[in-house]
């Protein structure tokens, strides 16, 4: 009874202890301001048309801004199939898993075993009680082992870990949209191509009439024979151009059966052009960027686990406590070992610390501040990263848009001048080639038109992706 009133007071006296304990190390403080001077607007809004709440919410389905079907059943499929995404889902499962596996020192250890030895010993030990003689021994012990977090350490290894899941699911957030931008981005591109093959298949159908109308003139001899072969040129000038938009169409298909997880041999999407629309994107105010993009909330997050290193490596000057407990039952033979004399028990404290390590200590707290500071001049930077793309983009759409409404005023005067070009030519006024000029300015333009098209979606898909997906627009 003595013994188990010992034992009860030691147990209230480390449970006091635990109650009076302290966690080492500086607590994390999540930063308010990031630069020296926060920007209070994107300074590329000027001139640019802000979408308001009467345009419609943003959510996190952004795609579906662009109105585009074929577009939203891709993006369906993205989450689900992209093998980055599923390799970041699994790696946001085994941070959760390191959680847990942090939280386990919370609790004591408790072990079982068994173990059934026989051993001999030497002969020529004289004297010795024993000597030569075969003796067996059976034990089954329980064993338990409690480490007091008396400095924070566990806490700080939980608070770590905890940190780390919530910076694992920022980045499953940064590969779901990533994948989904590219998808888009890449998707446009197609599309675009789609509509220039398009312009050039109705190019070259325009290009045979206006060959068979020179060869008709040819034939009456009110034609040379240089106009048939620069028509000619021209045609199949322009077929070519038809085909080598296959090589880039091919590829940005087979991008788009990667980012589905799909072998390009079993993914196709037919040729279609399609009337594109720039939706109107709500910005907000820059501070709102650092909670919305999810590479910003992953790096702030390894920036808190960082710190939590800071305590772990302190608490390392400081003795570690454990309580240990241990009871079973040992004995020489077999038909003895559970009687209940051969039981045993032994319960007590162990206290350790660290008189010298030769500066090892001294230096893992040194590098745990170090890691700390490389993941506040990361955080930054991803910040001003952000900043940066975003006006970017911004800059990007208002310039394209400016670029697009003269480039559409080139479109409508090129055409004219075919038009009055092609009315010269049959009066005989000028020469053919003036005619061919005029077509391949033209066709040229209207190219061009189309590429500032997707210039300006790939942009307002980036725009999306800097601003950091979907958010509600209030």
């Amino acid at each position: 009874m003595k013994i188990i009133a010992v034992t009860i007071r030691m147990i209230l006296f480390f449970c006091l202890l635990l109650s009076a304990a302290c966690t080492v190390g500086p607590d994390y403080v999540k930063p308010t301001a990031v630069v020296e001077t926060m920007p209070t607007a994107f300074k590329e809004l000027e001139g640019w048309k802000v979408a308001q709440p009467r345009d419609g919410t943003m959510t996190e389905r952004w795609w579906e801004l662009y109105n585009d079907p074929e577009l939203n059943t891709l993006e369906g499929r993205v989450a689900i199939s992209n093998l980055n995404i599923a390799s970041a889902e699994a790696q946001y499962r085994q941070a959760r898993a390191v959680v847990q596996a942090a939280k386990a020192g919370y609790y004591p250890s408790l072990s079982i075993g068994a173990s059934a030895t026989q051993s001999k010993s030497s002969g020529n030990l004289g004297v010795v009680s024993g000597a030569g003689r075969t003796v067996s021994n059976f034990q089954l012990p329980v064993d338990a082992a409690w480490e007091l977090d008396i400095w924070g350490r566990i806490r700080r290894g939980v608070e770590a870990s905890e940190a780390g899941v919530q910076a694992s699911a920022a980045d499953l957030a940064a590969a779901t949209l990533s994948a989904q931008a590219e998808l888009a981005s890449d998707y446009f591109q197609m599309r675009i191509l789609d509509s220039q093959r398009q312009l050039l298949d109705d190019t070259t159908a325009v290009y045979r009439k206006s060959l068979e109308v020179v060869k008709y003139r040819y034939a009456a001899g009110v034609a040379a024979k240089s106009d048939v072969l620069q028509a000619e040129t021209q045609l199949k000038s322009t077929e070519a151009q038809m085909i080598d938009l296959g090589v880039q169409r091919a590829q940005l298909e087979h991008a788009i059966a990667l980012l589905l997880g799909k072998a390009p041999a079993v993914f196709s999407l037919p040729p279609v052009s399609r009337t594109f629309v720039i939706p109107l994107i709500p910005t907000g105010l820059p501070a709102a960027l650092l909670e919305r993009r999810p590479d910003i909330a992953s790096s702030e997050r390894r920036m808190a686990a960082a710190n939590a290193q800071i305590g772990i490596a302190t608490s390392a000057y400081y003795p570690t406590i454990k309580l240990s407990a241990a009871a079973g039952f040992e004995a020489s033979s077999l038909a003895s070992w559970f009687a209940w004399p051969s039981r045993f028990w032994s319960v007590g404290p162990a206290v350790s610390a660290a008189l010298f390590d030769g500066g090892l200590r001294a230096a893992q707290t040194d590098q745990t501040k170090a890691a700390y500071d490389a993941t506040v001049a990361s955080y930054r930077e991803t910040v001003l990263t952000g900043f940066q793309e975003v006006e970017d983009n911004l800059a990007a759409l208002r310039i394209l848009e400016e670029e697009s409404l003269i480039q559409k005023q080139a479109v409508q005067a090129a055409q004219q001048v075919v038009h009055i070009t092609a009315n010269q030519y049959q009066a005989g006024t000028v020469a053919y080639l003036n005619v061919l000029v005029a077509q391949s300015v033209a066709l040229e333009n209207e190219r061009t038109a189309l590429g500032l098209v997707g210039r300006r979606l790939v942009a307002s898909v980036l725009l999306v992706k800097a601003l950091g997906g979907g958010w509600l627009a209030k």
